[in-house]
């Protein structure tokens, strides 16, 4: 396994006022993940409904990370040094998260899943944003790069999410989320640069809604697309629905512990990094004595 390539602060600030950490670094930790071996179809603690949440999620990443990248492109000309070199290091790391999870994909479908249905629904969705303004794409961007860091928190200060996980699977989640959590200012950075020359409630109005569209596809899609996979397993009927509501809703409750985070994307002075939590990816890293290793 490569040492991580560490982008290191520069002496200039990401955006004028923006409270990204000044030490902040953004690592390239360049790891593979389930190359040897197979896993059970319910690879998670022998649980349909949570395999289905995570297979699901999985299967929107591939297409998904690359129109963030394309995203976050698109609006950098012009940016500060630092937020340059921070966006570099995002898409390194989006390219790494892409690689790792078509292999996740690729084992789903050799368990006998067939998740081709999630990836043509990306596709038609992506469709849709040719031809927008670069905003437009940066703010739904910046919206879905919110929920990958909120889902990437509680994967991280909470080990009951992954509890049970086969093989390496768990430790590719919580790497992914390591490193979401890690670069989640540089989306709100860039969109902060594009806009630098709105007025303060055009910006919050653009972001705000694109929040609230993206918000209400993400949870309809992702239920939709569980309870399509547990049809696979012969799992149907309302039964089933109503356990999809009570894994996302209620224990553990994925979603129901992220609204307060969510909430907070709406307030006037919203940044990613008014809530440092990076002492969740040092907790990550004191697990992988290799993550430590200085870079070449």
């Amino acid at each position: 396994m490569n040492a991580p390539a560490k982008f290191a602060p520069a002496p200039i600030d990401t955006y004028a006022g923006s409270p990204t950490p000044d030490d902040l670094e953004l690592n390239i930790r360049d790891r593979r993940f389930a190359r040897d071996g197979e896993t059970g179809r319910w690879w998670l603690n022998g649980d349909p409904v949570a395999t289905a949440w995570f297979n699901a999620l999985s299967a929107t990443f591939p297409r998904g990370e690359a129109f963030f990248v394309d995203s976050v492109k698109a609006n950098r000309e012009g940016a500060p040094p630092r937020l340059a070199a921070e966006i570099r290091a995002f898409v390194k790391q989006e390219i790494n998260h892409t690689r790792e999870h078509i292999v996740f994909n690729k084992q789903a479908e050799r368990s006998g899943y067939d998740i081709s249905f999630i990836d043509r629904r990306v596709e038609e969705m992506l469709a849709l944003t040719r031809g927008r303004p670069a905003y437009v794409n940066l703010a739904a961007t910046m919206a879905l790069e919110h929920f990958t860091a909120m889902l990437g928190h509680e994967l991280l200060a909470d080990p009951v999410h992954l509890k049970g996980a086969e093989g390496e699977l768990g430790d590719l989640w919580r790497w992914h989320s390591a490193e979401e959590v890690e670069h989640k200012g540089v989306a709100y950075d860039t969109w902060l640069h594009a806009t630098r020359d709105w007025s303060r409630f055009r910006r919050w109005r653009v972001k705000s809604l694109l929040m609230l569209i993206v918000s209400q596809r993400f949870v309809i899609h992702r239920m939709q697309e569980m309870a399509k996979l547990l049809e696979q397993d012969g799992l149907t009927g309302w039964r089933w629905k109503a356990k999809i509501a009570a894994y996302l809703f209620w224990k553990p409750g994925f979603l129901r512990r992220i609204v307060p985070q969510w909430c907070a994307y709406f307030l006037p002075g919203f940044h990613p990094w008014n809530h440092d939590d990076r002492a969740l990816i040092n907790q990550y890293e004191g697990s992988f004595e290799d993550a430590l290793l200085p870079a070449e």
